[in-house]
C-alpha cells in the first residue's frame, strides 16, 4: 500500500499518573509466590518491564483519547472543524457499544460530517488506522483524518492477580505472564493532504503486511486477562517478521543499515532484542519505551514515535520505520520520510 499525497502533522502520547512497578505487582502475588517458592525479580527479569503504569480509577478509553488527539490536533494546527475522519484503534472500549470514536467525535467537537469508528486490529492496530485513514486522503475524500487510542491495563492485570492468587499454578503463571506485563497510554496522530500539512510535513509513504493466521491461537485476550504462550509466539513472530521486513525492503528499499529509527510495538527486552537480531538491526536505532511502560497494545508504537520525536532522535530527511506485530498473526511494516 503506496501513498503519495500523505504526511503525517503530528503524533502525540500522553502518559497515564500512576507508576506501578514490577516489585508492587510481584507483592499483590504474595500468595502465588509463596506457594511457588518463587524468588522475588522474576517479571522483570524475564521482561526487561521495571514499571508500567495506570489511569486513575475510573478513567476510559474514551477519556485519554480524547485528550491525546486533542492535544495532537493543537500540534498540527488543525482546527477540529477541517477532520473527515477520525478512527479509534484501541483493544479497550467503554463500552461494547457505541464506540469509543463515536464518544471521542463529541468531546472533540469534530464535524456532522467527520466520519467516525472504531477498528480493531489488535496489537497492528493504530498502523491499519494510519492506512484507512491515508487511504482516504490519497483518494480525495477527507483533507485531514485523526487516529486516536487509549489503553488501560488496571482491570486486567487487577483480575488476573486475583486469579493467580487464588488458583493459579507454574503453567497458570506462564500463561498469564503476558497480562503482567500490560502498561496504559494513549496516543494520537493527525494526518493530512501534503500540500495542506505544509513544508515541515513528515511523508508517509506507506505500508506492508502479512498474515500468518494458523498462529492465531497463541495468543488469546479478554476483559479480564489474556492467555499467551509466549515462546511459540516468539518463533512465529519473529519468522513473520522476518518475511515482512524482506517485502518491506523490496517495496520501500531498505537495508538494515539504511533506517534511521526503527519504531516498533514493543512487548519486552527479549522480543526487542530477537527482532533486532533476527533483522539485523542496530539495538541503539530502537528507543525502548518498555521498560518503564510495559507493553501499551496498539497505543505501544506510536508512543515510542511520539516520544523519538521528542528526544530529537529523528532529523528532517531521516527514514523512520514502523514496525508490529499483533496477536492473529499479523505484521505489519511503514515508512515514514521524517
Amino acid at each position: 500500500m503506496r501513498f503519495s499525497k500523505v504526511s503525517i502533522g503530528s503524533v502525540s502520547m500522553v502518559e497515564a499518573p500512576q507508576r506501578v512497578s514490577s516489585e508492587q505487582i510481584e507483592a499483590r502475588l504474595g500468595p502465588l509466590f509463596q506457594r511457588l517458592s518463587m524468588p522475588a525479580g522474576v517479571i522483570a527479569g524475564l521482561s526487561g518491564i521495571h514499571a508500567r503504569r495506570f489511569w486513575d480509577e475510573g478513567v476510559t478509553p474514551s477519556d485519554v483519547a480524547a485528550q491525546a488527539g486533542e492535544l495532537a490536533l493543537r500540534q498540527a494546527g488543525v482546527a477540529a472543524a477541517r477532520v473527515g475522519v477520525v478512527i479509534n484503534t484501541s483493544v479497550c472500549r467503554d463500552y461494547l457499544e457505541p464506540s469509543v470514536a463515536c464518544v471521542v467525535h463529541r468531546r472533540l467537537g469534530l464535524p456532522a460530517e467527520c466520519v467516525n469508528y472504531d477498528l480493531s486490529n489488535a496489537c497492528l492496530g493504530f498502523v491499519t488506522g494510519m492506512d484507512v485513514v491515508a487511504s482516504m486522503i490519497e483518494r480525495g475524500d477527507v483533507e485531514y483524518g485523526l487516529v486516536v487510542d487509549g489503553e488501560g491495563s488496571r482491570h486486567a492485570v487487577g483480575a488476573t492477580v486475583d486469579r493467580l492468587n487464588a488458583t493459579g499454578d507454574a503453567r497458570a503463571f506462564a500463561d498469564n505472564f503476558a497480562t503482567l506485563t500490560l502498561g496504559s497510554g494513549a496516543a494520537a496522530m493527525v494526518l493530512g493532504r501534503s500540500d495542506l500539512v505544509g513544508a515541515d510535513a513528515h511523508v508517509y509513504s506507506g505500508s506492508v503486511a502479512l498474515a500468518a493466521t494458523e498462529h492465531s491461537h497463541l495468543c488469546r485476550g479478554s476483559v479480564d486477562g489474556m492467555l499467551t504462550d509466549g515462546p511459540r509466539l516468539l518463533v512465529a513472530g519473529v519468522a513473520l517478521a522476518e518475511r515482512t521486513f524482506r517485502k518491506a525492503c523490496a517495496a520501500f528499499g531498505w537495508t538494515s543499515q539504511s533506517l534511521s529509527e526503527v519504531v516498533t510495538h514493543q512487548v519486552s527486552a527479549l522480543h526487542s532484542t530477537r527482532l533486532a537480531a533476527a533483522l539485523g538491526l542496530d539495538l541503539t536505532r530502537m528507543l525502548g519505551l518498555y521498560p518503564e511502560h510495559g507493553n501499551v497494545g496498539p497505543a505501544s508504537l506510536p508512543m515510542v514515535l511520539a516520544r523519538a520525536a521528542e528526544l530529537r532522535r529523528i532529523h528532517p530527511g531521516d527514514t523512520v520505520a514502523l514496525m508490529g506485530i499483533g496477536s492473529g498473526l499479523n505484521c505489519a511494516m511503514a515508512e515514514i520520510i521524517w
